[in-house]
């Protein structure tokens, strides 16, 4: 495959979770309600939490630290039909960045508690960004072949041989 052109981001922190290996993680954060994670910002980062403490979830992006490789078609976890990588989202990416939405627990000092971790124990922090209901909530939105399948499928799922 051609290489594509690098960019160059930063690791802010460190995210640690119950899950030591890819193997029946929760493919979503969603799915994952019930396991709790702690984030531990670079303690130089602390004054960026100000004001924080105030909402109740955030969006988390992170690196697939552990993902080898990309594919272009992948076939998703909801489905028995290959789709393009953008189209789902598989961490087999070529740029391999997870985003997941999460529940705010507490905040000291430069640890985060949340829950809805659906990460690796380990996995580098990219970037934190609050939730804000009035802007990040689509009740119109349209999720593509994803609409026919069972809404509460992705809080069933656990990951397989498709991670790694």
């Amino acid at each position: 495959m051609k290489e594509l052109d690098k960019v160059e981001l930063y690791k802010i922190g460190t995210i640690f979770t119950p899950h030591k290996t890819i193997a029946n993680i929760p493919i979503q954060s969603i799915g994952a309600k019930d396991y709790i994670g702690i984030i531990e910002l670079e303690p130089h980062l602390t004054a960026a939490l100000e004001g924080l403490e105030g909402f109740s979830n955030l969006i988390l992006l992170y690196h697939l630290h552990r993902i080898d490789g990309y594919k272009l078609k992948v076939k998703p976890f909801m489905d028995d039909k290959e789709y393009g990588i953008y189209a789902t989202r598989s961490p087999k990416r070529p740029s391999p960045i997870g985003l997941s939405t999460v529940e705010l627990i507490k905040i000291e000092k430069n640890k985060i508690w949340f829950k809805g971790a659906d990460m690796l124990d380990g996995t580098p922090l990219i970037d934190i960004k609050p939730f804000f209901r009035q802007v990040d909530n689509r009740p119109d939105a349209v999720s593509g072949w994803l609409d026919s399948k069972d809404v509460d499928l992705p809080a069933k799922q656990r990951s397989d041989d498709r991670f790694a």
